[in-house]
């Protein structure tokens, strides 16, 4: 029996700081998505005071054919803070897994979790240096 390294086609998040993100050859300086196909996406809160509802509505498929993420990670900045349980209401009735961990965390596990093939949807605060 051979084992082999599984690659994926995502990019790697290959870096992180105050106030960016590497995602690929890409510098992040805004709160993003990174969806199914590694694309990032504007996600539209600059800080975690600023999220609500809407913004994780977003995460969740939209129409009943659309691809699926098993896993929302969601990295709430700089520290640790979860979303209120009535964000999650669209992820939760679409069967969707989310967890929360700082931003840092997030990108490590989504390069893991991308690494091994999972269907991984990323939603990271990144906030601005003050």
């Amino acid at each position: 029996m051979k084992f082999q390294l599984e690659t994926s086609s995502l990019p790697v998040i290959g870096g992180h700081g105050p106030g960016w993100i590497a995602l690929g050859p890409q510098r992040i300086t805004e709160s993003v998505m990174i969806d199914l196909a590694g694309q990032a996406l504007p996600w539209g809160t600059p800080a975690f005071d600023g999220l609500g509802a809407e913004h994780f509505a977003l995460l969740a498929p939209q129409e009943a054919a659309a691809p699926r993420p098993e896993l929302v990670l969601f990295g709430s900045g700089t520290r640790l803070r979860f979303p209120r349980p009535a964000w999650l209401r669209p992820l939760i009735e679409a069967g969707i897994g989310v967890e929360t961990m700082d931003t840092p965390a997030a990108c490590r596990t989504w390069n893991i979790l991308t690494g091994e093939g999972r269907r991984v949807l990323a939603a990271l605060l990144v906030e601005p240096v003050a």
